[in-house]
């Protein structure tokens, strides 16, 4: 079994996700996973966990924090979950 980096449960079905910088980290959930490697929005504070949105080295959860916070440069960032083209 292997002990979960984030609270420490002993679980026999921990896993292991190993990142591009080469750390190996061993998690027993998604959640303490997400606790531990999941980025913070600039904005709100939250963690992401789909994709985010970007503003040169800014990130954020979603295009209303990126308006929110961004600037200038963010003013046309906009969700498109739903969104139909045309």
């Amino acid at each position: 079994m292997a002990i979960c980096e984030v609270c420490g449960n002993d679980y026999w079905m921990a896993f292991e996700i190993r990142t591009l910088g080469g750390q190996t980290h061993v998690f027993d959930s998604f959640e303490c996973a997400i606790q531990r490697l999941a980025p913070i929005c600039e904005h709100c504070s939250c963690r992401v966990i789909g994709h985010g949105v970007e503003v040169g080295s800014h990130l954020y959860c979603c295009a209303h924090c990126a308006r929110a916070d961004g600037g200038d440069a963010a003013e046309s960032i906009r969700d498109t979950v739903g969104a139909h083209p045309g």
